[in-house]
């Protein structure tokens, strides 16, 4: 039997239960402590600047001409049946995650990045290193990186130079700022449309449908 998209997504979803919730109040707390003791650590800083870049990489792929294209391809609708591995638009899915994390949904992000890199994405490999190193999560973020760079033998990695392109152009962005624009508030609207219909999970498994697509052409049209 063929495993689908459709039965992934429905085992992935990961139930909040009352004892799991953030205490944001001690959260803050420990925040402010922390930031009285110490100046930002190579560490923290290292963090920031992945994140930075990730927002970077994340607008990028948003702002491709054929983004709305890709993630039609992914889309559900009443003349389509389940989307299997094999069917699973692999920039799509890259772009449905950047889309995710640009509105707010990191974990929905991660689980859609990892399903394009497990179909061999390198760059959606890419956004998995610079999550993780931004979460301060090391050991995740190399293995990524480790995908990125010798893993993925379909298709050749990127080499040192090009990646220190992304670098310094990311560096530039945050000085200078950038053409390629942050999702509207009506595709965050749409997002959080996607988001309530799986209420009780942490992640949006559900996949995008013809209403997100529709505002993510208009979003391109408009740039």
């Amino acid at each position: 039997m063929t495993t689908t998209i459709d039965t992934l997504l429905a085992d992935a979803r990961i139930p909040v239960s009352a004892a799991q919730r953030f205490d944001v109040a001690a959260g803050l707390r420990r925040l402010a402590a922390d930031a009285s003791r110490r100046t930002p650590t190579t560490e923290v800083t290292r963090s920031a600047q992945a994140a930075q870049r990730l927002g970077v990489v994340c607008r990028w792929v948003l702002n491709e001409p054929d983004a709305a294209t890709h993630v039609a391809k992914i889309a559900e609708g009443p003349d389509r049946g389940p989307l299997t591995e094999d069917e699973l638009d692999v920039d799509g899915a890259l772009v449905f995650g950047c889309l995710l994390y640009l509105t707010g949904h990191q974990e929905s992000a991660q689980f859609w990045w990892q399903l394009a890199a497990g179909a061999g994405s390198r760059a959606a490999a890419y956004c998995l290193h610079l999550h993780h190193l931004s979460l301060g999560e090391s050991r995740r973020a190399w293995h990524w990186f480790h995908q990125l760079t010798h893993s993925m033998a379909d298709t050749t990695p990127p080499d040192a130079a090009f990646l220190e392109g992304l670098e310094l152009f990311a560096r530039y962005v945050r000085t200078n700022g950038s053409r390629a624009l942050a999702p509207t508030h009506r595709l965050e609207s749409e997002i959080d449309r996607l988001a309530a219909r799986t209420p009780g999970c942490s992640v949006i498994v559900a996949r995008p449908d013809r209403q997100l697509v529709a505002s993510l052409r208009e979003f391109g049209a408009g740039r």
